[in-house]
């Protein structure tokens, strides 16, 4: 695997799982693999899980481990081509991505959305310079459009507590103060469309995800009705991801507290579990007693964060 950034990346799923337990009963069985490379991990926005998850995914794999945070301990990159360098980014992506690319065997990359330009976002530019100019393997932490480590985490806590062969899976938008990109949600969406469950997503009018990660799935607007007999409720904010009106494209366009996850939409499941990336807004996203019930399983679902890393990082390796 030269690329991570969608689930077809993976290839078959069930594989990929089967993988990921067998690194669970010993993160260290492969440790040889990652003997005398290096991986770069290069961070454009802050990051918990992801930066913690996946240095120890390395150093399970006895890879050597550089961190760069960008907004901190370099020069300010500039990412346009065409821009006259006048202002206050000193180097260009252009060249700074091949200069990285010497002191590393891997490359992983976390940029955000920045909600300047829905073409811009989508089109992946940050990421995309790093695949074309770094002749290295990319993987993505999140970048503008996807969260693939984060949905392979959720799918490997999914198939680790499913009461059922097939269960009810119902993605669900909840409320947030600040306007939120749609990676996390565009990766769930797409990665369980991927998995053998049933996929309900449930959001205010306006808040459609794209069809290229969406698809066909069910969307279903009266969220109390998609809560209905679910398994797991997977509950994230985004913003307005603009495919029925492009210029709402990051906005906020509804605060509609009713949809904050609850005992009452609670009840109506199947004693579901409840999931969530983390971090979280308490009492906006869900509420203190929904999260911390036995059912919740946000916590065992940032530690698979690990696991999903290390399957990853290993895959990579091996294709070195």
């Amino acid at each position: 695997m030269k690329f991570f950034r969608y689930a077809s990346d993976m290839g078959d799923l069930r594989q990929a799982l089967n993988e990921a337990a067998e690194i669970k009963r010993d993160r260290f069985k492969f440790r040889s693999l990652g003997e005398n490379k290096t991986v770069l991990l290069i961070f454009f926005n802050n990051s918990l899980r992801t930066r913690l998850s996946t240095q120890k995914a390395a150093l399970n794999l006895g890879m050597n481990v550089i961190v760069l945070d960008v907004n901190q301990g370099a020069w300010k990159l500039e990412t346009e081509r065409g821009v006259v360098m006048d202002g206050d980014k000193s180097e260009h992506l252009l060249e700074a991505v091949p200069v990285m690319a010497q002191y590393c065997d891997l490359i992983g990359v976390r940029t955000f959305a920045r909600f300047e330009s829905r073409e811009a976002d989508y089109t992946e530019q940050i990421l995309n310079q790093f695949i074309r100019y770094s002749g290295r393997p990319v993987f993505s932490m999140e970048s503008a459009t996807v969260h693939p480590l984060q949905a392979f985490a959720d799918l490997i806590t999914i198939e680790e507590h499913k009461r059922s062969v097939r269960p009810k899976v119902v993605l669900t938008w909840a409320p947030h103060p600040k306007a939120l990109p749609q990676a996390v949600p565009n990766s769930f969406a797409e990665w369980m469309r991927a998995a053998d469950v049933d996929f309900v997503v449930t959001h205010p009018e306006g808040y459609e995800l794209d069809p290229q990660f969406v698809g066909d799935a069910r969307v279903e607007y009266d969220q109390m009705k998609a809560f209905e007999n679910a398994d797991f409720i997977y509950a994230k904010n985004w913003s307005c991801p603009g495919v029925t009106r492009s210029d709402d494209y990051g906005k906020i366009i509804n605060t509609d507290r009713s949809w904050t996850v609850d005992a009452d939409h609670m009840a109506v499941t199947r004693n579901a579990f409840f999931m969530h990336c983390l971090p979280v807004r308490r009492n906006m996203i869900v509420t203190d007693d929904v999260i911390e019930a036995p059912t919740s399983l946000v916590i065992p679902e940032a530690a698979n964060r690990e696991i999903s890393a290390t399957v990853v990082l290993k895959r990579m390796l091996e294709a070195l």
